[in-house]
């Protein structure tokens, strides 16, 4: 556990990509066949997200790479529910005790989620952010903010290594639990755990942009929706739940007597959002033909297709994601 002083700012400048000598497209990003790692095509077998809610053995290498969180933040912060935050506020002012809010963010990257929100909350702030990868964690401790919405006070603590075994107990003296982009790349036992320690501890979860299994390109093509069932398929490989990981929770968490919001949150990607684009393309297409081989010919066409029209700037497309506030009962444990 490393205890860092709250020093804000950018997330500083990555690495150069390990094909840096081959050209960029015109986009700005990397050549048409490189993508960046947790844009896709796919973990490799046995590989999962930055966090874990129990332990599952052998170590594992990071998936996400910090060049794609951040050529995605700016699509999150647009898409995200704004409208989740008033009954997040009202639960939070209601919260006894007065020396302010404990917040821990699971799976946190680069620390997005702390960027977007701490500013949009009233009181001191300490945010405890969990990640398995150490690399990340460094941008998310210097380029978290420094005060809240009313000019409290914001620090931050870095907890490396998986979120194993959750329970109520980890959870004493919470305030607020949340994650961005997480729920899709659970299981279904690992939601419930998830639940289970939330519920338990009294503390509400807000849980956002996971993935919808619905895709808008405009100008359509044929191969729009052949593409989306072999992406959704390859998102529930290994029992993870995919873009069923919204209907889960909720029942998980309702179950349990908390109240369960959900509200959508998607990226709309434009002719200024090309570079992200590109990458999703990439990724979203490569995991379609690493579950469906067969369409690997005409997927190559289409993906050509589909980056030449990103480039020219005639592409817009709309991915669908869901935000859920679950509000659990407060117990004596919640702070």
């Amino acid at each position: 556990m490393n205890r860092t002083a709250q020093i804000g700012g950018r997330i500083p400048a990555q690495p150069a990509p390990r094909n840096a000598s081959e050209p960029a497209d015109r986009d700005g990003c990397e050549p048409a066949d490189s993508v960046i790692p947790g844009a896709g095509p796919a973990p490799r077998p046995g590989e999962r997200a930055t966090v874990r809610l129990r332990d599952t053995g052998a170590e594992e290498p990071p998936r996400y790479a910090p060049e794609w969180l951040e050529l995605r933040e700016p699509a999150d912060a647009a898409g995200r529910a704004h409208e989740l935050l008033d009954p997040l506020r009202i639960r939070l002012a209601n919260l006894p005790g007065k020396a302010g809010l404990v917040i821990h963010d699971l799976g946190c990257g680069t620390g997005s989620m702390g960027r977007w929100l701490a500013p949009r909350l009233d009181g001191p702030q300490h945010w405890i952010l969990h990640d398995r990868d150490p690399y990340l964690l460094h941008f998310a401790a210097v380029a978290s903010p420094r005060s809240a919405a009313d000019g409290s006070r914001v620090t931050v603590e870095t907890r490396r290594g998986d979120v194993a075994r959750l329970t109520p107990d980890a959870l004493a003296g919470a305030s607020l639990v949340t994650a961005s982009a997480l729920l899709d790349v659970l299981t279904r036992e690992e939601i419930d755990t998830l639940a289970v320690a939330c519920t338990g501890a009294g503390c509400p979860a807000l849980l956002t942009l996971s993935v919808a299994g619905r895709v808008e390109l405009t100008p359509s093509d044929p191969m729009d929706e052949e593409i989306t069932d072999a992406f959704n398929a390859h998102q529930r490989r290994g029992g993870l739940l995919g873009p069923d990981a919204i209907t889960v929770a909720c029942e998980a968490f309702s179950e349990r007597g908390a109240t369960v919001q959900v509200n959508p949150s998607p990226w709309r990607l434009g002719p200024d959002e090309a570079a992200l684009t590109a990458q999703w393309l990439r990724g979203w297409v490569g995991a379609a033909v690493e579950e469906r081989p067969e369409l690997k010919a005409r997927a190559e066409r289409y993906l050509q297709d589909r980056l030449a029209a990103c480039r020219a700037g005639e592409l817009h497309v709309v991915v669908h994601h869901s935000d859920l506030l679950a509000l659990s009962r407060p117990t004596g444990g919640a702070s």
